[in-house]
């Protein structure tokens, strides 16, 4: 499927921006060449820029593991992952890859995020007996990036302070709910191709503590003052890093390894996986930019609103659309999407609300699936894209009604 929506967004593009040539648009190849050569190297500079964070951690994460404090993580994980994921062995490495990935997520940790998930697909990548086809675990690993439950984004409210919003923060609890729905119809979803029993007491208590543990954060932070909310992620985020990078080291130590060595060897490894996300990573960027130069987002949208408009729905939430259509394809994309609804329309207004529910509510699949599964050299992708472009949909479904919920 990713190998016929990469086609199309080129054939697409290209189809479009020759009609606009016919037009008397002259300028319009020069805009979309233009745009797929920078496309390139964009893709080059975010590898670049991602190699220093993935040496970094699997440096650390190396460290970890020779330590013995990923086999603790393991241990305490087990109960929930081992049923979640039953094609990986008790106390392998993997599930306690994941289980960081995953916590590093919640935490809004988006760079910490990506070198520990390429860790733990490559753990299984290890497990997988038919190495061009994503197993069982893969697919579910990534199908829950794809949901991406958030905790507090820091990134977008950031960027509303930036804008001057009366309350950056007041999108917190709507996304945290946002992700929260689309984290549990993606196990569901999931588990219903690969047969896992969600009615399992172990797997249900886990899944219900999540449920709860969303509902008493969602409790503690409509206590605190709106501006607050920012500072508190970010000293909760800083000494999570701090804590995990102390314990490692600690534990290495105590437990007699060379820790200097193992960091340099797990960051070499580091280095090599940056590079070979390379050819991957500028692919997709080049088929986006392509359907985005060539003008066929702005044709899409306007469709959307007049066949909306026709059905005598509300089409408030439109303006939106280009931020969730961008999404599954690329956060920078979608980033600069909610920047231009934040400005046309203002940051404090429905549109520029719904922008910002709708970049929090989840990962760039796409970029996942190219980046995760290139990284391993998958080629058969199974059921990953469909299951994840419907966490996507229930996502964005789930951030408009949000939307309307708290701020309609």
């Amino acid at each position: 499927m990713l190998n016929y929506l990469w086609a199309f967004f080129f054939l697409v593009g290209f189809v479009i921006a020759g009609a606009k040539l016919l037009l008397g648009d002259v300028e319009v190849f020069p805009l979309l060449i233009k745009s797929l050569f920078e496309s390139a190297k964009t893709g080059f500079e975010l590898s670049l820029g991602l190699t220093g964070m993935m040496a970094l951690w699997l440096g650390f994460m190396r460290i970890g593991e020779k330590g013995g404090a990923i086999q603790v993580l393991v241990r305490l994980t087990s109960p929930f992952f081992s049923r979640l994921f039953p094609e990986i062995p008790a106390q392998h490495p993997a599930l306690g890859a994941i289980f960081m990935n995953l916590s590093a997520t919640f935490l809004g940790l988006d760079n910490a995020a990506t070198p520990l998930g390429l860790t733990a697909m490559k753990e299984m990548q290890a497990l997988n007996p038919d190495k061009n086809t994503a197993s069982n675990a893969q697919i579910m690993f990534l199908v829950l990036n794809t949901a991406g439950l958030t905790l507090i984004p820091a990134s977008i409210i950031t960027i509303r302070m930036q804008e001057k919003a009366a309350f950056p923060a007041d999108i917190f609890i709507p996304i945290l709910l946002t992700t929260a729905i689309g984290f549990i119809f993606s196990v569901i979803l999931v588990a219903a191709y690969q047969k896992i029993n969600l009615l399992d007491k172990v797997l249900l208590s886990w899944l219900l503590g999540i449920v709860a543990l969303v509902a008493l954060v969602v409790y503690y932070t409509l206590q605190l003052p709106q501006d607050s909310i920012n500072s508190l992620s970010n000293t909760a985020s800083s000494l999570l890093i701090s804590g995990i990078i102390v314990w490692f080291i600690g534990l290495g130590l105590y437990n007699r390894i060379n820790v200097y060595e193992v960091f340099v060897e797990g960051a070499k490894e580091g280095f090599q996986t940056a590079v070979a996300i390379i050819p991957f990573l500028v692919a997709m960027l080049g088929g986006i930019a392509v359907f985005r130069a060539s003008g066929a987002m702005p044709l899409l949208i306007s469709g959307i609103e007049t066949a909306v408009a026709w059905l005598g729905f509300n089409t408030d939430f439109v303006a939106g659309l280009p931020t969730a259509f961008m999404k599954p394809f690329s956060g920078s994309g979608a980033r600069g999407m909610m920047v231009d609804a934040i400005k046309t329309y203002g940051v404090d207004s429905f549109q520029g609300r719904l922008a910002s529910v709708l970049q929090g509510s989840t990962e760039t699949t796409f970029y996942v699936l190219a980046v995760y599964f290139g990284s391993v050299g998958i080629k058969n992708m199974r059921y990953a894209v469909s299951c994840g472009l419907w966490a996507d949909l229930v996502g964005v479904l789930a951030a408009i009604a949000m939307t309307y919920l708290f701020f309609g």
